[in-house]
Order: structure tokens, then sequence, then C-alpha cells
């Protein structure tokens, strides 16, 4: 089941000072330009699902894999409301933010090879 499908429209400036730090923030086009400047901006390709992801879902940004280990307990819902989620890539089994999506680390510097217009980002079981 996909739960999640968009595509990257725009990479902010700053958006790799914190992906170097293993976080990624996405945020749908629009955003205000403070949070365009940290953001991975991007368009649906098909709607959130009503439940989101859980622990074992796949994470799939271009040719990059990771799996969920924590869902906050808001995540989902800002996904659905603002298309903006932040994925921590710190392998954390429970989720220090309300807002954010854990999963595990993967090669940063492949990671950012793929962030580029027109990347698939997915979340699917």
């Amino acid at each position: 089941m996909i739960h999640y499908k968009t595509q990257v429209t725009d990479v902010g400036p700053e958006a790799f000072d914190l992906l170097d730090g293993g976080v990624l923030v996405l945020y749908a086009d629009g955003a205000p330009a403070a949070l365009a400047e940290i953001s991975v901006q991007h368009r649906e390709v098909s709607p959130p699902s009503p439940q989101g992801p859980s622990v074992g879902s796949k994470l799939c940004i271009g040719s990059v894999q990771s799996e969920v280990c924590a869902v906050g307990s808001t995540a989902w819902a800002k996904v659905k409301d603002l298309g903006h989620v932040v994925v921590n890539f710190n392998g954390a089994s429970v989720a220090q933010r309300p807002g954010e999506i854990c999963v595990f680390p993967v090669e940063q510097s492949v990671l950012r090879a793929q962030l580029q217009a027109h990347a698939t980002i997915e979340l699917s079981d």
C-alpha cells in the first residue's frame, strides 16, 4: 500500500545543512519563505492515505531506500494537513518529537545526489 507519493519541486539552500545532521524537512509547495529555505518542497502525486505508515514501512527517495523505525504522534496529521513532515535518519525506536518520522540512516552523499527537482518520494508498506 502506498501511504504517500510526492515529487520534489525545489530544494531550499539550507536543506542540505540539516541533512548533514540527519534531518530532512519536507514541506508542500508554497511554504513560507523561512521554511522554504530549509525544506525540500514537493507536490503530491497521490494524496496521503487515511492511515499513515508504521514501523517497517519503506521510505524511498529516488533510488535511496530506508525503513521507518518510529512515527511521532502528530506526524501523519501534519502530512495530511500541510504536506509537512520532518524525517530523522537516526534509527530511533521512539520519535523524540511528535511531528517526526524516524528512519534508519542512509549514505548521506547518495541521498544528497537524489534530492533534486522531479525526484519521487514515497512511503509504502
